[in-house]
């Protein structure tokens, strides 16, 4: 897919002027990834590399946003916005966007709103079946909440709400992970298997029932520090998931189901985790061929557990990530108008045009493809080694 209909204003922040933003951009000439800074005041992208060689590196340093910030001289301003968003991410021959993250693993959370323990709840009693999910909806909305939406997870009154539900032959195991002390987290995908803005995010043939998940990402360094933000999809498999929780990998991890960017907004003395709080986080989805068009938003700010939370639960003394993490913070919106017959929800078509936005951090917008037919993904940590070896940024 290329993204010749985006443009740098269709793109970058709307304060994009004071935005301190990192990319990637594959590098035809020297055949391979390079960390940018995207000046949106200038349309102009400047190659990072001789800072840092890879993200992860970047935000290792002892002040990021500053070596950002410093980095330009001869040759470094090598690229415009406008030409990498009309480079297509499937042809290696032309520079275009990457995802802004690469040794950094990719981790999610789950379950970090009542609406989406509603849903997951929804799913595991409609045993992946969108058109029993409407009538389980129904029956279970209304009670869950009236009880739970402004309870604390993990607290007195948390405990004893999954008790009455407990009682009322109403078990699920996502109450434990949306009331309980602890959140569900796991592994997204494997580390440099992120799709960028303007490729295609990929659903597989033998799912029916699926949707975006419009979220806002942490990225975090290997101290745990959270060093900035990004917009990402974490295309979800209902159906899959619905059948069994244990199938959650088979749910969330194949080629194409994470993409994130289109950058990296690192945190600065103007914009910081505050700042990102209570950001809106807009999805749209427009079909291509039935003209149908889906609007949602993902309010931040409604999250039941902060952000230190999850990230404490995610690294720490009982678990360490050398090249930093980023993190989905999980999603709101859980798509359920009808797309067709009544009853039967929202699930993709192929040709759908998936746009998240949100004032901080831009626009990511992607095509929804088929998984088996998308370009394989062949650039893996064993080939990310041998470029930086081949460019000399290996030694010592």
């Amino acid at each position: 897919m290329a993204a010749a209909s985006a443009t740098p204003a269709s793109v970058l922040p709307e304060d994009a002027g004071r935005a301190l933003l990192v990319g990637r951009v594959w590098d035809p000439e020297t055949g391979g990834p390079r960390p940018v800074r995207v000046d949106g005041d200038s349309d102009t992208v400047v190659d990072l590399f001789q800072v840092a060689p890879t993200v992860s590196q970047l935000l290792e340093l002892a002040d990021p946003a500053g070596a950002v910030r410093g980095a330009g001289g001869a040759g470094t301003a090598r690229w415009s916005l406008a030409e990498l968003l009309a480079g297509d991410p499937g042809d290696e021959s032309v520079p275009h966007l990457l995802a802004p993250v690469d040794l950094q693993v990719i981790k999610a959370c789950g379950v970090t709103f009542v609406d989406s323990m509603i849903e997951r709840v929804i799913e595991e009693r409609s045993q992946g079946d969108p058109a029993r999910a409407a009538e389980a909806r129904e029956a279970l909305a209304s009670t869950l909440h009236t009880s739970v939406d402004a309870v604390v997870p993990g607290s007195a009154e948390a405990d004893r709400v999954k008790q009455v539900f407990l009682e009322q032959g109403m078990w699920s195991q996502y109450l434990e992970v949306g009331l309980g002390p602890d959140p569900e987290v796991f592994t997204k995908g494997p580390v440099l298997s992120a799709v960028g803005a303007g490729a295609r995010i990929g659903i597989p043939s033998f799912s029916t029932w699926n949707n975006p998940e419009p979220e806002l990402v942490l990225v975090v360094d290997s101290a745990g520090r959270v060093r900035g933000a990004t917009l990402g999809n974490d295309v979800n498999l209902r159906d899959v998931e619905g059948r069994s929780a244990l199938l959650l990998g088979m749910a969330k991890d194949n080629n194409g189901s994470t993409a994130l960017g289109p950058f990296l907004r690192l945190f600065d003395d103007e914009f910081t985790a505050e700042s990102v709080r209570q950001e809106r986080v807009a999805l749209r989805v427009e079909g291509a061929e039935d003209g149908f068009l889906l609007e949602g938003e993902n309010d931040v700010s409604r999250l039941s557990r902060p952000f230190e939370e999850l990230v404490g639960a995610t690294h720490g003394d009982h678990h360490q990530y050398p090249d930093g993490f980023v993190l989905f913070t999980g999603t709101l919106f859980a798509p359920t108008q009808d797309r067709g017959t009544p009853g039967s929800g929202f699930t993709h078509r192929i040709g759908d045009t998936v746009t998240i936005a949100s004032p901080h951090l831009g626009a990511l917008v992607n095509e929804v493809g088929r998984t088996e037919e998308l370009p394989p993904w062949r650039h893996g940590i064993g080939a990310l080694l041998a470029y930086l070896g081949r460019q000399g940024a290996l030694g010592g």
